[in-house]
């Protein structure tokens, strides 16, 4: 696979290229119906390594996308999390850039995804110069929620909207939207 121009670095985090390593790894994650909660479905191991395939697509298109989550000594792969642009075009807010995460259950509730989520932020905003950056899930999705509140973003008020890849029925349809500009994000720094 074609590496990410960047490594980013935290405290506690590491966001590096993938590596083919990281495929099995990532297979079992998507494949995990905890952490695929809020997802319609979870992933064959086929439609996991064409995900990864999109990520690296997203990096040579974009010079951005969903890094590997390492946690040294602790976890060699626990997930990703980075930047991409919302691969359907129907959503209200396009064009835009989200923001991202998906951890194994090994990694939750320590503050890995806050404290990756911070970093991309940093770069988003600094190296990438992008005016604002946004994240959406699922209504029901608290623990994500509870993410994008704790990393600055700002829930988008008046702008929940119904997904339009999902079934008109379907219980994970109703998204919320939050919003990260890049003037709020400098009050923080």
């Amino acid at each position: 696979m074609m590496q990410p121009p960047v490594v980013l670095t935290g405290e506690r985090v590491r966001l590096r290229p993938w590596c083919s390593d990281d495929l099995p790894a990532f297979a079992a994650l998507n494949a995990d119906p905890a952490v695929m909660e809020y997802f319609p479905a979870v992933l064959t191991a086929e439609q996991s390594d064409d995900f990864a395939q999109r990520i690296q697509a997203g990096f040579e298109k974009n010079g951005f996308g969903f890094w590997a989550l390492e946690i040294p000594g602790v976890l060699p792969f626990a997930g990703f999390v980075g930047l991409s642009v919302p691969g359907h075009s129907g959503l209200p807010f396009m064009p835009t850039v989200e923001i991202g995460w998906r951890l194994c259950q090994q990694a939750w509730g320590s503050g890995y995804a806050s404290e990756a989520a911070r970093v991309v932020l940093a770069h988003a905003f600094t190296a990438l110069q992008l005016p604002e950056v946004v994240a959406f899930t699922t209504l029901t999705n608290q623990r994500s929620q509870a993410v994008m509140q704790r990393i600055g973003m700002r829930y988008a008020e008046g702008e929940d909207f119904m997904h339009p890849a999902l079934p008109s029925d379907h219980p994970l349809r109703h998204h919320v939207l939050y919003r990260f500009a890049y003037e709020d994000w400098l009050k923080t720094q």
